[in-house]
């Protein structure tokens, strides 16, 4: 959730962790700071408020006394979980010899605050992360390696840390568990950051910081060890795309690459899974005899990524004829589920960091089930931890709010409901090749799809000024309703709601009200006069109607204010050209209430926090 970047090298360390943050504030934050060496001491500088708000603190206070270079620092964008957004709680924080900063929840940290009090280690901040620093504090004595395993042994949680000490100029200690760290070592010198996109600029080589080792980081080399001490290699790894890749491209925002991002990022997910015209997992290390057995499926994932799921549990309930459930992974692990060794377990990850789904993988490893990931970031926590990695090959998504990402995770959980059920004879192949051949031309009509955004644009000036809308759809239409109206609410902030189309007779037609906007979704042909009659039922009461069909599915002009037609599309496959009308519908409303789309408030590109 926060953004960590440190750097120990033969270059100016303020510039470094300064564009080093302003590359991770997509992560969202409510504060920033840094901290470095300079003529022997550690100086710290921190801010509530943006990034630039520190760049212009760094310069201000950059007085004489301070012009001397710094090679080595540490730097961090906080988004509050424990105290409120105040300089004071900002990072790093400093206890005596122990300047740190830390990513992650410390569940124990009223406990150690309770000890150290009784010692006469009074924290100044609210922040569970100046406890670690105070523990580290009190546990150092010459030994960083020593001090951070005694740490580690007593606190509780999860958690990124990355420390300097008073005494070990231009060395920087880091450990992880579950928040995740990345590094790396090039001729300017290490790095580490919580996302590769802090470290492109400098390399497309790096390593993930296994969990629970410990990483030095010195000018000319950087040093994992185990927590015996032990040294260990890392695992290389190699990005394709640069810099130019997360940045706008010419778009105003970053959400509306993304949004026109999503053919190629299909196409990239879809096509290398394709040989002969059959869907093919062997390239992923999948083998067919993972379907056999399986008489349960479970989809667990948090927010957009359990939207998917929703849309992906009707394809595979419809083509393999086996129970699929759909959980929130926050919820999952805390009702007890009932797995067995006969339940494949699908966890959905953006970011593959997710702590709450991760906290749900584990418990489904745990009690045997069999375990399959669709995540877009190689190397994450959920990939490692899984069974199974299908990777979308979405490319970095930069906007909180989901968009490529999402389309890839729909076109990953129908690729695996044709394997399954042509893997398991539930599908003959000339239909698993005409179901693969639908879900490419699906990424032909998303693509028309973008050109209709003037429209939707107008749709959106209609309705930037309301303080409620609703989102109805039957079927798959009322599964991406979910996803709609999340991705209106998240950066729009105007109240949402989705609905069932059939239930707005069991309460929900008292909202409706004159001039209130419904988007009604009606795309499924086997259930279109019903979606009609349920228009006309918020017509009747005046409501602003957006309808969005496909063609040839007939519509008179008196039940709806706006009409968008999708272009001729199979029932199935229709969420993905729908998907775009609702993202685009959700970022120019945000763009005409005059918001931040990219970074809306309050939330953060990856949860790793539970």
């Amino acid at each position: 959730m926060c953004g960590i970047i440190g750097f120990t090298g033969y270059t100016e360390a303020k510039k470094v962790l300064i564009d080093g943050l302003t590359t991770l504030e997509y992560r969202g934050y409510d504060s920033a700071g840094i901290a470095f060496y300079q003529q022997g001491t550690i100086n710290t500088i921190k801010t509530t408020g943006k990034v630039s708000n520190l760049a212009e603190k760094v310069k201000a206070l950059d007085t004489l006394e301070l012009q001397a270079e710094s090679s080595c620092g540490i730097g961090h964008t906080r988004w509050a979980t424990h105290g409120g957004v105040t300089d004071t709680n900002a990072h790093p924080h400093t206890a005596g010899k122990v300047t740190l900063i830390h990513n992650g929840i410390i569940e124990n940290y009223r406990e150690l605050e309770l000890l150290l009090k009784k010692e006469g280690r009074n924290p100044i901040s609210q922040t569970d992360t100046e406890i670690a620093a105070l523990l580290l504090d009190s546990l150092y004595e010459g030994d960083a390696i020593k001090a951070i395993k005694q740490t580690v042994e007593l606190i509780e949680g999860a958690y990124a840390f990355c420390i300097l000490f008073a005494d070990q100029p231009e060395v920087i200690y880091s450990l992880r568990n579950s928040s995740p760290l990345v590094a790396c070592h090039t001729k300017e010198g290490s790095i580490i950051a919580s996302d590769m996109v802090a470290l492109i600029d400098y390399s497309k080589d790096y390593f993930v910081v296994p969990e629970m080792h410990i990483v030095t980081l010195m000018k000319d080399k950087v040093k994992l060890t185990d927590l015996d001490g032990n040294l260990v290699c890392p695992r290389m790894l190699h990005v394709t795309w640069d810099m130019t890749a997360a940045k706008k491209g010419g778009y105003p925002h970053f959400m509306l690459k993304e949004i026109h991002e999503q053919p190629e990022s299909l196409r990239n997910t879809i096509l290398p899974r394709v040989q002969n015209k059959l869907p093919d997992f062997t390239a992923d290390n999948i083998p067919d005899s993972l379907f056999h057995g399986i008489s349960r499926i479970i989809i667990t994932a948090c927010g957009t990524a359990m939207h998917a799921g929703l849309i992906g549990k009707m394809m595979l309930e419809k083509l393999l004829r086996i129970p699929v459930s759909v959980e929130v992974a926050s919820e999952f692990r805390y009702q007890d589920p009932i797995i067995d060794k006969g339940t494949l377990v699908i966890t959905i990850s953006q970011s593959g960091e997710t702590a709450d789904t991760l906290a749900a993988l584990k418990l489904s490893k745990e009690r045997g089930a069999a375990t399959l990931s669709i995540v877009n970031v190689k190397g994450s926590s959920i990939a490692r931890e899984s069974d199974y990695v299908l990777y979308t090959h979405a490319g970095p998504e930069i906007a909180v709010a989901s968009t490529k990402a999402y389309t890839a995770q729909l076109s990953c959980l129908y690729l695996l409901a044709f394997r399954f059920a042509y893997a398991t004879g539930k599908m003959e192949k000339d239909a698993c090749i005409d179901e693969l051949q639908q879900l490419l031309h699906a990424v032909s009509v998303l693509e028309e799809v973008l050109s209709q955004d003037k429209i939707i644009e107008e749709i959106s000036i209609q309705v930037k000024d309301k303080e409620d809308l609703f989102f109805i759809g039957r079927g798959l239409d009322y599964a991406l309703s979910c996803e709609g109206s999340i991705k209106l609410k998240e950066i729009s902030y105007i109240h949402s709601e989705a609905y069932a189309a059939g239930e707005l007779k069991h309460g929900t037609l008292s909202l409706v009200t004159e001039g209130v906007p419904v988007v009604a979704l009606a795309t499924q042909q086997k259930v279109y006069s019903k979606m009609i009659s349920n228009i006309r039922e918020v017509k009747a009461r005046n409501a602003f109607v957006i309808l969005v069909t496909v063609e040839d599915q007939e519509a008179e002009a008196s039940i709806y204010d706006y009409h968008i037609v999708l272009p001729k599309i199979k029932d199935e496959y229709a969420p993905f050209p729908a998907a775009v009308v609702l993202q685009l519908l959700a970022y120019y409303t945000s763009l005409h209430r005059g918001l931040n789309v990219d970074q809306p408030r309050n939330l953060a590109k990856s949860v790793t926090v539970e």
